[in-house]
């Protein structure tokens, strides 16, 4: 176990990884595996599946190890359906691989996989993922899988038995009703796919049809002497094909992935729970690999599902549960990071594009704060430097991390006004005060996208023009002087700071309290009447931004003027 990292759990994997791949080649580079279908967006559920071996990979490497972490597109599966806020004429390519399908409309690229591996790519690059990309279009059209491909079909007989053991065994019922679930499954499309029994005879490899270009094809014949095989597609085209030759079909998935492994020699792969029920993907390759391929399964540890919070307002144009692109808009790499490192891969968690991120945020700024002055926790420490940095060095970091809640308050507040949100972030201290916006960016930027994409217009703040008059006009005496109070004190606290001392404090001035004075039930009563009234006479509703926030970004001025100042 890595030194003084008990609850580190990518170091006690990669404990396991160092161990098992010593033993297995020594000498030889470590391989860690994922594997991701350019099907549609690749959500941030199916990052899991990218982020596990990531962050066990870097920290091999971290440790003075050759490691390869190699990321396999399944870009030669068949395309399954058509998703939606596609053209549902795209229906006439189910069945087609994803290369071979065309890209949305619109679309700069050629085709549908390339097309969803761009962002994810992006993505990944920004992330300080760093892969080594494997097509399995190019592996399979190249001929590169073909000894294998020609093995498995000679081994056809033993590979239906291994497969025999666990259909018969039934799967526990489970109805996937929660959404993100339900799409992580979906994605993961093969875990589901035939096993290659025909009524002719199990054969593990299925064709795509030479005259359409589909998989719906059913292997009639294989002669092993001299690999002629026989299909038949719905199509009503029937061939002979020598797969000594033929390059345009692909072992069925419950077979090619654990070809993989032994091609690839693979030590460490994760995979979703759809791949690691009783008989599914995981539990029947873990046998085949050893039967057929005379090599040993991955460790693999299964992953639970990533949720989303506030999805609801996502103005998507896929209907589809976000990418690492859309939290890359409202969040800094480094935060994304952290969400994945920080759990264990069988706990689930949230990803939240409601408020919530602002809470993850103070979160985050908390740890960086006891990370600074060494008194993190070893496991905290641990999962703030692998969100923080990769072997390759540190990600980029905001040089000003302003709290994100501030920085979301003023962009609201200023409807994006660079020039009154310097004003503002200048006054929020004024002993240190900002310069230039870039101080505060990349997580300005992130805030300013997360208030243009995930508030509503009934959520957005706005400044009244003019003072509530009416509002004013009915204040009792107790009211009049608390507002006296505070338009009274402004100038010698105008920070973020003074201002947050000055509007719990006057309440407590109202009760003849000490500044010091700890939080009674009185007080906490009398701070939220007042915060309300402030809130009535600036913006028109009973809560807001912080208060501290809403003064400066209104201006002292303006605050007298809508407070009552004659």
């Amino acid at each position: 176990m890595a030194q003084g990292i008990e609850s580190d759990w990518v170091a006690r994997f990669a404990d396991e990884v160092i161990a098992e791949a010593d033993q297995r080649a020594p000498g030889k580079p470590i391989v860690c595996a994922s594997g991701l279908s350019p099907s549609g967006p690749v959500h941030l559920g199916n990052m899991r599946e990218l982020m596990t071996p990531h962050l066990v990979a870097d920290e091999i490497r971290r440790r003075g190890r050759d490691v390869r972490h190699v990321l396999s597109w399944d870009d030669f599966d068949r395309f399954r359906k058509v998703p939606g806020g596609i053209d549902p004429s795209w229906a006439e390519h189910v069945g087609k691989p994803l290369t071979a399908v065309p890209a949305p409309e619109g679309s700069e690229y050629p085709n549908w996989a390339e097309h969803f591996k761009a962002p994810m790519i992006a993505a990944a690059n920004r992330l300080g993922i760093e892969v080594t990309p494997i097509s399995q279009t190019a592996m399979y059209t190249s001929g590169a899988y073909r000894a294998q491909i020609l093995h498995a079909m000679a081994q056809r007989a033993k590979i239906d038995e291994v497969l025999g053991r666990y259909r018969t065994k039934k799967k526990p019922a489970k109805e996937i009703t929660n959404p993100d679930e339900a799409a992580a499954a979906e994605g993961s499309g093969a875990a589901s796919e035939d096993d290659g029994g025909t009524a002719t005879g199990y054969y593990p490899y299925k064709p795509y049809c030479q005259d359409c270009g589909k998989d719906t094809t059913t292997v009639t014949a294989y002669d092993d002497a001299t690999t002629a095989l026989t299909y038949t597609c719905t199509c009503g085209h029937t061939e002979t094909v020598l797969l000594s030759e033929f390059n345009y079909g692909k072992l069925v998935w419950k077979v090619d992935w654990p070809m993989r492994w032994a091609f690839e020699g693979v030590v460490f792969e994760p995979s979703g729970v759809d791949h690691s029920s009783p008989g599914s993907s995981f539990v029947v390759g873990s046998q085949l690999v050893r039967e057929i391929f005379d090599a040993e399964p991955p460790i693999g540890p299964m992953y639970a599902f990533v949720g989303i919070k506030g999805m609801a307002k996502m103005s998507s144009s896929r209907g589809g549960v976000p990418t690492a692109a859309d939290a890359l808009e409202i969040m800094e790499p480094p935060l994304l990071r952290w969400l994945y490192a920080r759990r264990r891969p069988n706990q689930s968690f949230d990803i939240a594009f409601d408020a919530e991120i602002q809470r993850l945020y103070d979160e985050w700024d908390g740890l960086t704060t006891r990370v600074e002055n060494g008194t993190a926790s070893t496991g905290d420490l641990a999962a703030h430097g692998r969100s923080a940095s990769t072997a390759a060095g540190p990600l980029p970091l905001t040089p000003r991390p302003v709290p994100y809640r501030t920085l979301a308050s003023i962009v609201d507040i200023t409807t994006g006004n660079d020039d009154q949100t310097l004003r503002i972030l200048r006054d929020l201290d004024p002993a240190d005060p900002v310069k230039d916006l870039d101080e505060t960016r990349p997580r300005l930027d992130c805030a300013s996208n997360w208030v243009r994409t995930q508030l509503t217009p009934d959520e957005r703040t706005r400044v009244r023009e003019e003072a509530d008059t009416v509002l004013l006009d009915g204040l009792d005496d107790d009211q009049r002087r608390s507002l006296e109070l505070l338009r009274a004190g402004l100038d010698d606290h105008w920070s973020l700071d003074g201002l947050t001392t000055l509007v719990y404090g006057v309440p407590k001035q109202m009760l003849g309290l000490p500044a010091d004075v700890k939080p009674t039930p009185e007080l906490k009563v009398a701070q939220r009447a007042f915060f309300a009234l402030l809130y009535r006479l600036l913006i028109g509703k009973e809560t807001g931004p912080r208060l501290p926030t809403l003064l400066l970004a209104t201006g002292a001025d303006r605050v007298r003027r809508l407070l009552g100042a004659s």
